[in-house]
């Protein structure tokens, strides 16, 4: 029947006449009556066209929360679960068609959806196949097969899966025997890695990715550990992360934090902010670190807002009474942290987050102390300049110059806290090649508004004077450098000596009195000298005796135990110190033994601040040696920066024999016009500024290139024509008389400009008259009857040739 009728009895009401809608043989409606005649379900009489209403309603719902502007994924997800359960609930009261009028169909996610296309296909191909009749029955047969092998190693695929998250070695062979099987998946397999195309501590990243992207956290660990001197930043436009190249060949860490842990792990032995970093001593400290760093971790899904947020709401009650987020020091979690939010160091992303916080929130006064940490901001130059073309402004209004034409950006240089250094010998005057490389130590001091120190390397008094430390001082006036301090090495002779001693008592260094020939031939045959294994008590007892000034302490010098099978000769044991009881022109004799440059230089660098030492590329073999002597001695690491040396064609450049020709009277003096010292080209009219713009150009590049003198004076004239009054002059015994018969007396007057191209340089007068003196080359093949020009005056024509012109 179309209708059927149920009697039933309610306790609760009398008997009630209930009409249900058709029911098939199959039908469940009505399942069951209880012993006391109640119904168990009896399903109500659906509306059609309210449910229908109500699917539209649920649909514009939807809409309405996924345009809003913070949508709620958990309210998302209920209103379309209901909005699914109704329109499975029409389809199946209206005989299986949706609201739509079409066939309902159950709703399938994308994987469900193609392997239900795939299922068609299969089908579909077979059909044809069978259709073309009993020939093609193995190409019915194929798809299958093909399918079949596809299913049987995506079966295998994720076995070996599985097998690998239990700690087993990926799916056995079939054949192979269980127990060689069981012996096999015992041992834990490492993952499969890539070669790594980086060298040692090469860092690598992307030079296209926003400031958060780049290996921020690892760039602050590794300047705060010291160690940052030892990693080479590449720009490598090709990644999508970062990488850090390890000692162990063709292998490399990736990822920010990761590299960050395994910088600061490596540091701990060498560095105690290292262990901080991790933590500290304290299990519990570091326990806490390590939760911090993971919630960094985990926010990394999210968008900046969020995460922001999320930060500020879990910080503010710790920071209330707190500085750091563990302990009362800067720890990785800090560093972290801060890089999840961004890493606002710049003025910009501070202001962005600034604006996404509440106001004088805790977090927000801890962003702004995380921000001005030298660390931070140093990190963030080199993460914006690894591919040299790039800086970035740190804070409001400290905006930098433009760079000059041929200059390169410092590395890491911030600032404010830019200190560079020119360090002559004082064993001779300043010549070009010294200019150079003094001009670019102040031009790097000042546009990082920074600090340049003229330190005196006055450690051999063999050779050093007074007179030439004098000079230094005047020539440098005259090339426009004006340091912001002077100092001298031998201010720092006692503790470079106690450094010595810490060495010798540390077993760095040895006494060693082997000839000065032998050494060298020992060295260059990678042979240790038979004193490396003294103790540091015999040493030590060498090393008073050398510095004693007695004569049996003259063959014995300290040397450097680094590494005497180095391809680089200069870590083949260096020496250190040797007897010298020659007064020196500051100290007199207090001292008889001295330091060579090579100890003095790390030592001084870092006790005096300088950030950046600039040195020319015959010194590249020695920058290892100067990096290997800062790290024993555990000094601050001084970044260096290498440029070529100024050569010019046909000039020599040595001091040694620039003397020579002083001493032998060659020349006139130090002065001479013809020596390229900057006394010489100074009696020459050089133009300062030209000689700044002459070098820049030439920039810290370490091409070597030899310069020839007419490019130098071609930038000089350029400059001077810019000021330089114009004047006439003949020569006066090379000329040619000239008699203008219209002439005056003499008593006339021309006006003309000093320097035509600049008026405001006012005006000068010219006499003119009969008599006019020309330069003798101006005269020759002059003919009667031909017109020449007067600058300023006019147009004559010749009347006469012989025994003087007419």
């Amino acid at each position: 029947p179309e209708t059927c009728y149920l009697l039933y009895h309610n306790y609760h009401s009398n008997i009630a006449l209930l009409s249900l809608p058709p029911l098939s043989t199959n039908s469940k409606s009505i399942q069951d009556m209880s012993s006391e005649g109640n119904a168990v379900a009896i399903p109500a009489p659906i509306d059609l066209p309210s449910l229908a209403t109500r699917i539209t309603t649920l649909g514009e719902t939807i809409k309405s929360l996924k345009s809003s502007a913070s949508p709620d994924k958990d309210e998302i997800g209920k209103t379309v679960a209901a909005l699914l359960d109704a329109k499975r609930t029409y389809a199946k009261n209206n005989g299986g068609i949706g609201v739509d009028g079409k066939k309902w169909e159950e709703p399938m996610s994308k994987s469900e959806k193609k392997k239900a296309e795939k299922a068609a296909k299969a089908k579909a191909a077979a059909a044809a196949a069978a259709a073309s009749g009993g020939g093609d029955e193995k190409a019915a047969a194929a798809p299958s097969k093909k399918a079949a092998a596809k299913e049987a190693k995506k079966a295998a695929k994720k076995e070996a899966k599985k097998n690998f998250k239990q700690g087993g070695d990926g799916a056995t062979s079939a054949s192979a025997p269980p127990a060689a099987a069981a012996k096999k998946s015992s041992v834990p397999i490492r993952p499969m890695m890539t070669k790594s195309k980086l060298s040692p501590n090469e860092l690598a990243f992307n030079p296209n990715v926003s400031l958060a992207e780049r290996p921020v956290v690892a760039l602050t660990v590794a300047i705060l550990t010291n160690t940052i001197v030892d990693y080479e930043l590449v720009s490598d436009h090709t990644r999508s992360g970062c990488a850090l190249g390890l000692q162990r060949g063709g292998s490399e860490v990736s990822g920010d934090l990761a590299i960050a842990r395994f910088i600061a792990k490596k540091a701990t032995s060498s560095s105690s902010v290292a262990s901080v970093l991790l933590g500290g001593t304290e299990d519990e400290d570091v326990a806490l670190m390590d939760q911090w760093v993971d919630y960094a971790l985990s926010l990394s899904k999210f968008g900046l807002a969020r995460r922001a947020l999320s930060i500020q709401r879990t910080l503010d009650p710790l920071l209330v009474t707190g500085t750091y987020v563990v302990g009362h020091s800067l720890t990785l979690a800090d560093v972290a942290l801060f890089a999840s939010m961004g890493f606002p160091s710049t003025e910009e992303s501070k202001a962005e987050i600034t604006r996404i916080l509440p106001t004088g929130c805790p977090t927000v006064r801890w962003m702004e102390m995380m921000s001005q940490s030298p660390a931070v901001k140093e990190a963030t130059q080199l993460a914006i300049g690894v591919a040299k073309n790039a800086e970035v402004t740190l804070e409001e209004g400290a905006t930098l110059d433009p760079l000059a034409a041929g200059m390169a950006y410092l590395e890491g240089a911030t600032p404010g806290s830019t200190t560079t250094r020119f360090p002559p010998e004082p064993s001779g005057y300043l010549h070009v090649g010294h200019a150079k490389a003094s001009l670019l130590n102040d031009y790097y001091a000042r546009r990082y508004k920074g600090r340049l120190v003229v330190r005196f390397d006055d450690t051999n008094p063999s050779k050093e004077k007074d007179e030439y430390q004098t000079s230094i001082i005047e020539d440098l006036g005259k090339i426009g450098v004006k340091p912001d301090v002077v100092t001298f090495t031998s201010d720092y002779f006692e503790t470079i000596k106690q450094y010595a001693l810490w060495m010798i008592s540390n077993g760095h260094a040895y006494m060693d009195d082997t000839p000065q020939e032998q050494m060298q031939k020992e060295r260059m045959d990678r042979q240790h000298s038979k004193h490396r294994d003294q103790s540091p008590s015999e040493a030590m007892e060498y090393f008073k005796l050398m510095c004693s000034g007695k004569e049996e302490g003259k063959p014995w010098c300290l040397r450097a135990k680094m590494d005497m099978s180095s391809d680089n000769g200069t870590l083949r044991d260096p020496v250190l110190y040797r007897q010298n009881t020659t007064p020196h022109h500051r100290s007199g004799t207090k001292y008889k033994a001295y330091p060579t440059y090579d100890l003095a230089c790390p030592i001084v660098d870092s006790i005096e601040g300088v950030t950046h030492a600039l040195r020319t590329t015959e010194y590249d073999d020695r920058n290892a040696q100067y990096q290997n002597i800062s790290k024993m001695l555990g000094l601050r690491r001084v970044r260096i920066q290498t440029f070529a040396r100024m050569n010019f064609m046909y000039t020599v450049m040595s001091k040694r024999k620039l003397t020579w020709f002083v001493d032998t009277g060659r020349v006139t003096g130090w002065d001479d016009p013809r020596m390229p010292t900057v006394r010489g080209v100074s009696r020459r009219g050089i133009n300062v500024q030209a000689l700044k713009n002459f070098m820049t150009s030439q920039g810290a590049s370490r091409r070597i290139v030899n310069m020839e003198w007419s490019k130098f004076w071609a930038e000089n004239k350029k400059e001077i024509d810019k000021y330089a009054k114009r004047f006439m002059a003949i020569d006066k015994t090379d000329h040619v008389g000239l008699t203008v018969t219209n002439g005056g007396d003499g008593t006339d007057f021309l006006t003309t400009d000093y320097l035509p191209k600049d008026p405001s340089f006012g005006k000068r007068l010219v006499r003119i008259g009969k008599k006019v003196l020309l330069e003798t080359v101006d005269t020759e093949g002059i003919t009667v009857g031909e017109t020449i020009l007067l600058n300023r005056w006019g147009v004559f024509e010749i009347t006469k040739v012989e025994g003087g012109l007419e």
